[in-house]
Parts: C-alpha cells; sequence; structure tokens
C-alpha cells in the first residue's frame, strides 16, 4: 500500500506520523513539502476530503500569516489557497494520503485510520 505524507522533518508531530506509518510497515512517499509545495489543485483536494476551509488547513500562529493579514473574512479561498502555495509554513502538518483518504496527523495516530 502507498501512502503520500506532507512531511516537515523540524515538526515532532510530522515525525510521530511518519514514525507511525514505518511501523505499520507501509510503503511511505515523502514529500517535503516546504521545499516542494502542494499545488492549489492538490490543496483544493485535500481540503474537500478533510472537509475543511482554508484557514482550518494553516497555523494561524505563523508570523507569516499575521504579516499577509490572512484573518481578514474577505479573502476568499483561491487567495488562501495561494497564500498556502506561496508560503507553504502556513500548512498545517503532517496531511497523509492513502487510497484517496486524507487524514490531518493531529494527533499523529489519526493517520493510521486510513491506512
Amino acid at each position: 500500500m502507498a501512502v503520500t505524507i506532507y512531511h516537515n522533518p523540524r515538526c515532532s508531530k510530522s515525525r510521530q506520523a511518519l514514525k507511525l506509518l514505518n511501523e505499520a510497515g507501509v510503503d511511505v512517499e515523502i514529500i517535503e513539502y516546504l521545499k516542494h509545495p502542494p499545488d492549489a489543485v492538490t490543496i483544493d483536494w485535500i481540503l474537500d476530503n478533510l472537509a475543511l476551509q482554508p484557514r482550518q488547513l494553516m497555523r494561524k500562529g505563523e508570523a507569516r500569516y499575521c504579516e499577509l493579514e490572512l484573518d481578514n473574512q474577505d479573502l476568499d479561498r483561491n487567495i488562501l489557497i495561494e497564500s498556502m502555495i506561496n508560503n507553504p509554513i502556513l500548512i498545517e502538518r503532517p496531511i497523509v494520503i492513502s487510497n484517496d483518504k486524507v487524514r490531518l496527523g493531529r494527533p499523529p495516530e489519526a493517520v493510521l485510520e486510513i491506512i
């Protein structure tokens, strides 16, 4: 079974989720999303599968979130998605995809639900 993880090796939750996947014996494709952010179509698909709005997938505590004034309610979905592409540090992690199912690894054990 192939599983994809949008991973930040500096994030403890992301490392924990990856460890759980490895311990489960699954083949994991690791995408370091800070170096290779997902495109708009992928982020839109992830949001739809998680039943989230863009701000719910954003790290609101990041300085960049405030700098870009992303709490402005006049910003539409496309602008928020574009902000995540251009500033991938804003994307919550880890995100795991398996068999067209998506889980946000908060808590890390949530990723095991889809493998």
